[in-house]
């Protein structure tokens, strides 16, 4: 299975309508399984560097298999490596909100990030567009094979 433009581009048309209801200007990106880009949209007034931000966490999504805001355990408690880890890639591993796992029938087809709201506000976008699109909002805490949802906030 593979994630496709129009998939992208709904996602992100999503996202922008979620950022317009809250008066945002956001930037979205949507990458594939691998981390490469498929789509990334800037909205009128979004600041600089949202892009490349928002291009972090959905890469951070998608070659870790989790969202970005379950590494923050990880990237508190073993700090060095985490940052030699965050380098490794083509992108930034960034342990934030903001940075979902796209995920249908249990396979990672890529990740979203939203960047530009506050961090509730970004990571708020990821999981309603996701959901309200029928993507998975499950995944295994790291360590266990147990699946953990998704909840804004949790590490």
């Amino acid at each position: 299975m593979k994630l496709t433009q129009a998939e992208a581009e709904e996602i992100v048309a999503a996202s922008l309508r979620k950022s317009e209801a809250l008066g945002k200007a956001l930037s979205i990106a949507v990458v594939d399984a691998g981390g490469f880009p498929v789509l990334i949209k800037r909205s009128d007034g979004a600041r600089p560097l949202t892009p490349s931000i928002a291009m972090s966490k959905a890469y951070t999504a998608a070659v870790m298999e989790r969202p970005s805001n379950m590494l923050k355990n990880w990237a508190e408690s073993n700090p060095g490596f985490f940052a030699q880890l965050s380098t490794m890639g083509t992108h930034p591993i960034v342990a934030t909100e903001g940075g979902v796992t796209i995920k249908r029938d249990g396979e990672i087809l890529g990740g979203l990030g939203v960047s530009g709201g506050t961090p509730d506000e970004d990571q708020k976008i990821c999981d309603e567009v996701l959901a309200a699109l029928g993507y998975e909002l499950e995944f295994p805490a790291w360590g266990s094979g147990a699946p953990r949802k998704q909840e804004s906030g949790n590490g």
